[in-house]
Parts: C-alpha cells; structure tokens; sequence
C-alpha cells in the first residue's frame, strides 16, 4: 500500500489568524475541506456556506474566496483582507473516505471470505 499523509482532523477548528500568513494557509484548508465553514467578516458579519472557489492575488484585498451560502442564493465572494475570523462549523463529509481507506475495508472484507466485493460509494449521509 502507498505511503499516505496523515490528514489533521479540522472540524470544529478555530485557526488563529495573527498575520496574513496564517489567514491564507486557514483559507486554504477550507477550500480543501469538504464541510462548510463559517467566515465572520471584519464588519461583524457572519456568512456560513461552502467554498468552491480561492483566487491568490498579490495582496490580501486582492485574494478572495467564493462560498455557496447555507442562507442566501447565489455565490458570495469574500475578500480576504475581510475576513476576520474563521471556524470549521461542517461536518468533513469525505473524511475516513479516501481511496487508501476503501481498500483496507476490500482487503479487510477479502480477507473474512467475502464473495462479490464491488466497489460502491458510501453514502454521505
């Protein structure tokens, strides 16, 4: 089996964002993450979706996000000199299922004696 990078468990993670460095690596874990977050904006804000999109620009008021909004239609568009606080409300609804963790469950299940293993997608929910 190939080597595989231990992924942190990031629900519920409240990342300090004390410089613009640590605001652009929390931003780029949730446009990884497969759960929404929720963004307080520098107003006082709050928006709670999924990102689907990042853009890096050469600055912080040039760098944004793209979310769906769990409470309004249509995409939103933060930048990230806005952001002021950012917290992983979501549950990760692809954790524990990765390529590697499906075919320790086939080897697993082979293993017992199994007939007929398919591949077939967990559900979500």
């Amino acid at each position: 089996m190939s080597d595989t990078i231990a992924r942190e468990p990031i629900e519920s993670w409240i990342p300090d964002l004390v410089n613009p460095t640590d605001l652009q690596n929390a931003l780029e874990k949730a446009f990884d993450y497969r759960g929404d977050i929720t963004i307080t904006l520098r107003s006082g804000d709050k928006i709670e979706g999924y990102i689907f999109d990042r853009r890096l620009g050469e600055t912080l008021e040039t760098s944004f996000v793209r979310l769906l909004s769990k409470s309004s239609p249509g995409k939103i568009r933060v930048a990230y000199s806005d952001v002021a606080a950012l917290v992983f409300t979501g549950r990760d609804t692809a954790a524990g299922k990765s390529w590697e963790a499906w075919l320790r469950k086939y080897w697993e299940k082979k293993a017992a004696g199994e007939k007929e293993i398919a591949l077939q997608p967990e559900p979500l929910e």
